[in-house]
C-alpha cells in the first residue's frame, strides 16, 4: 500500500468526460458541498486512486475515512449526509420508484450510451444511436407531465438523466425539433439552465455544447 495523502475536505476523483462522474458532480453542486474535484484521465489514473479504490476506477468519492466507488451509492450518501435540498423522496414507495427509475435509465439509455462511447465507429454504434433516439422520443410525453422527471421537484432521477441528455451531440444522437421531441427539448432547456447543472460541468462537458 502506498501512502495516501490526507485531504482536509471531501475529495471527488472524477472522469471529466463520463456521465457517471457528472451525475455525482450535479448532486454536489445542487447541494453546495465544499469538495475538491480532481479531474482524472481514466487511462492514466494517479497512484493515490489505486490506494483508495480496489478497482482503481472512476468516479471515487473520499469523505474522511469513507471511500465510495459506485456513483449511485455516492448520490444517496450525499443526499443523506447533506439533506437540503432533498433529492430522494421521503416515503418508501416513492423512494423505491425513484431507484427503479434509475435502474431503468441504466438499462434503457445508459447501457446504449456506454456502448456508443466504447466503439463509436462500429455498425453496432449506429444501431445503438437509433435505439437510443427512438427510446428517448418514445418517452418524450412523460417529460411534459411535470416540471421535472415525474416529479414536482428536482430529484436524483434528474441527476441521472441530465448528463446523458447533455451528451447527445457527442454521442451523435439528434432528437430533431418536431412535435414529438418538443417535451424533452423543453425539459433539457429547463435543466441546462439550472445553476447546479451549470456549476457541475467539466471543461470537456462545456465544450460539448459551447
Amino acid at each position: 500500500m502506498g501512502v495516501v495523502t490526507k485531504r482536509s475536505s471531501m475529495t471527488f476523483f472524477s472522469d471529466p468526460a463520463s456521465h457517471y462522474s457528472h451525475r455525482v458532480r450535479i448532486v454536489l453542486a445542487e447541494k453546495g458541498v465544499t469538495v475538491d474535484v480532481v479531474d482524472v484521465d481514466p487511462d492514466n489514473p494517479p497512484e493515490e486512486l489505486a490506494d483508495l479504490n480496489p478497482y482503481n476506477a472512476l468516479p471515487t468519492l473520499v469523505d474522511r475515512d469513507l471511500v465510495l466507488y459506485e456513483p449511485n451509492i455516492m448520490m444517496e450518501y450525499l443526499d443523506e449526509r447533506f439533506p437540503h435540498p432533498p433529492l430522494l423522496p421521503v416515503y418508501p414507495v416513492a423512494r423505491a420508484n425513484s431507484r427503479l427509475m434509475i435502474h431503468r435509465i441504466q438499462r434503457d439509455w445508459c447501457d446504449l450510451a456506454d456502448r456508443i462511447v466504447a466503439s463509436p465507429d462500429s455498425k453496432e454504434a449506429d444501431a445503438d444511436r437509433k435505439a437510443l433516439r427512438e427510446s428517448l422520443l418514445g418517452t418524450s410525453p412523460i417529460f411534459a407531465e411535470m416540471p421535472f422527471f415525474l416529479s414536482e421537484e428536482f430529484t436524483i432521477v434528474d441527476c441521472c438523466i441530465v448528463p446523458l441528455l447533455w451528451r447527445l451531440p457527442a454521442l451523435g444522437v439528434d432528437l430533431g425539433t418536431d412535435k414529438q421531441a418538443k417535451p424533452i427539448l423543453k425539459y433539457m432547456d429547463r435543466m441546462f439552465a439550472r445553476e447546479g447543472v451549470k456549476a457541475s460541468l467539466s471543461d470537456i462537458e462545456e465544450d460539448i455544447r459551447s
